[in-house]
């Protein structure tokens, strides 16, 4: 997933000729129906799971049984639904940065989350620090990493360049696998924006969490579809912005829950 560049670098003033590893940013042309629908800007690993997912989020396909076949070839997908006429907007191209990759989700017709899924702290620390040791990330600099959890652990963990291609990813191997995602939940390493949201809400998932920050509109879905939100996740601190009753004991001293 990273090749080796060649570059010049400083340390302490003194230069040299060395090499540095570059995470792989591929374009991989994702055709549905015969159609060419999208391309995906991403990192070249787990496609299959990928694209099943950006499928899924996208509200493309129910699940995977609405797949006919799908074909992965070195820089393009070719995908075939039940539903041949279903196809996401023609040749939307979907970058591997934090700008908006998915459909925007209208706050009048949020998707509510049926879940009486609860965790520990411990859990959340546990669950940050595995997603977010990565030899890769170690290496490059240049990945995002997000967990999908359940009681029992790791179900998986993705790394890419764009955390919304890792979120697509992990969904995508749940339904794959037959994951219940009412019992899961998600850690991200970058921020938690409305789309990211939007990608949990449509799996169902309960809590998405993330060492870094979040956006007021992502708050204002979470809130209003009973999602729980966990921004910076470091060290022993975090701070639960919504719908706290998922996570055990926590009781705040100040008034009442959010």
């Amino acid at each position: 997933m990273f090749k080796l560049y060649p570059c010049v670098k400083e340390e302490a003033g003194q230069f040299s000729v060395s090499t540095h590893e570059v995470i792989e940013e591929i374009p991989l042309m994702v055709m549905v129906n015969g159609r060419h629908a999208l391309t995906v800007m991403s990192s070249p690993t787990l496609i299959r799971e990928l694209v099943t997912g950006l499928l899924f989020t996208e509200r493309i396909i129910q699940g995977p049984e609405e797949i006919d076949s799908l074909q992965v070839e070195p820089d393009k997908v070719s995908v075939l639904t039940k539903n041949p006429f279903k196809i996401l907007v023609s040749k939307k191209t979907v970058l591997s940065g934090c700008g908006g990759t998915a459909s925007f989700l209208d706050v009048a017709r949020t998707i509510s989350i049926k879940s009486d899924l609860c965790i520990d702290v411990s859990a959340i620390e546990t669950a940050v620090k595995m997603t977010l040791t990565s030899d890769l990330h170690i290496k490059t600099g240049g990945i995002h990493l997000i967990g999908l959890f359940n009681a029992r652990g790791a179900v998986c963990i993705s790394e890419d360049i764009g955390r919304h291609n890792a979120l697509d990813r992990v969904i995508g191997y749940g339904l794959i696998n037959k994951t219940d995602f009412s019992r899961c939940f998600v850690v991200s390493s970058g921020r938690i924006s409305s789309d990211m949201v939007r990608k949990c809400l449509v799996a169902g998932i309960p809590i998405i969490i993330s060492r870094g920050a979040t956006t007021s509109l992502a708050l204002d879905l979470a809130e209003k579809s009973g999602l729980t939100v966990i921004g910076f996740v470091r060290g022993k601190k975090m701070i639960i912005y919504t719908h706290t009753q998922r996570i055990k004991d926590a009781i705040p001293l100040g008034k009442g829950n959010p």
